[in-house]
């Protein structure tokens, strides 16, 4: 009985240890600021915070975004919330969502 408790005891240990690894893993999420839309060329001005993952440092720059739906109903001074990665050699929006006024 008392290897019973202690497999499961260690199973739930294990379990909690990848989840929080999980959630690091995915905690590439950057606040940033609308500046400006292009939805012709698919890119957008943001005012936003560190990109972690690329190592950058917060600034104001031209993303390009990954599908240019994500500009939809989008307007200049939104906060937003998005990830970004290198695609095809060009720093890109890979998602991207409206903060709630």
């Amino acid at each position: 009985m008392l290897k019973k408790v202690i497999t499961n005891l260690l199973v739930a240990v294990a379990l909690t240890i990848s989840a929080t690894i999980a959630s690091f893993a995915q905690s590439n999420e950057v606040n940033g600021e609308v500046m400006k839309i292009d939805k012709e060329q698919g890119k957008v001005t943001l005012r936003h915070g560190p990109i972690k993952n690329l190592d950058m440092d917060q600034m104001t720059m031209v993303l390009r975004v990954q599908e240019t739906k994500m500009l939809d109903g989008l307007a200049v001074g939104d906060k937003v919330m998005f990830e970004a990665d290198r695609v095809n050699g060009q720093i890109t929006i890979t998602k991207m969502r409206r903060e709630k006024k």
